[in-house]
């Protein structure tokens, strides 16, 4: 690839598998051979504690960002390196929210190693705080999970305000590639929802639909993707699709 790309997966609501989509595609992408980064933008940490053991590391991007000093990469595999997150960022807003260029820290952080890497995936916190800002700042491109119910579909409005204010202020080439469909399930008013959201949005909809999954939420425990914990279940299938779908709309 000519350009790293740089995803920002966010909703501002929590519970609708960002961090899910964030590593199975960031694995998906490293099994075919990309260079990819994982970045773990949230207090909760729910990204380093489902591909990495129960070591507590000691330098996080909370590290970076207070001190400035270069991201502490884990190397997972050759293609797969990943950024860790922990507690204390729930604290970040507070400790540099006065501070000059303050959504600008990522972005620097990344400049010395994007183009290392083919894709860098962030994964954003359920909230429109100095993270979040920070990786809207520093993408390409954002993706949106969406569960297909009345409430989530609601805030999807506050995502895309939030697009474009970052648009007019401080980047303007971040753009939103699109928006996915997770635990999907065939109810009446999951299928409402679903054909709702396709009128309303449109093309910017993938056409896979991550369906509902117990195997997914298993995959964590064991410290892996759910690719690799089960290539056969339906939630690794649908993020294989889904990977395949992104490539195609990044290259076309």
């Amino acid at each position: 690839m000519s350009k790293t790309r740089i995803i920002a997966v966010s909703n501002m609501k929590g519970g609708c598998s960002k961090t899910t989509t964030t590593v199975s595609m960031g694995c998906v992408l490293a099994q075919k051979g990309y260079k990819v980064l994982l970045i773990d933008l949230d207090a909760q940490a729910n990204l380093t504690c489902s591909l990495l053991t129960d070591e507590v590391y000691s330098d996080t991007i909370y590290t970076s960002f207070i001190k400035q000093t270069e991201l502490p990469v884990v190397k997972l595999t050759d293609t797969l390196h990943i950024v860790p997150s922990s507690i204390e960022l729930a604290c970040i807003d507070l400790e540099i929210g006065s501070q000059l260029a303050r959504e600008r820290y990522l972005t620097n952080l990344l400049a010395p190693i994007k183009d290392n890497y083919d894709f860098i995936l962030c994964d954003c916190p359920p909230s429109l705080g100095l993270t979040t800002l920070n990786a809207f700042t520093a993408c390409t491109d954002i993706i949106v999970p969406l569960v297909a119910e009345v409430l989530p579909f609601e805030g999807l409005k506050l995502v895309d305000w939030a697009i474009n204010m970052v648009r007019k202020t401080v980047n303007p080439e971040a753009k939103l590639l699109g928006v996915v469909i997770t635990q999907s399930v065939n109810t009446r008013l999951c299928r409402m929802m679903e054909q709702n959201i396709r009128q309303s949005l449109g093309d910017i909809v993938f056409k896979t639909n991550i369906r509902n999954n117990t195997t997914v939420a298993e995959a964590p425990a064991a410290h892996k993707d759910v690719v690799s914990y089960d290539k056969k279940c339906h939630g690794a299938i649908d993020y294989i699709a889904l990977t395949e779908e992104l490539l195609t709309r990044i290259n076309s």
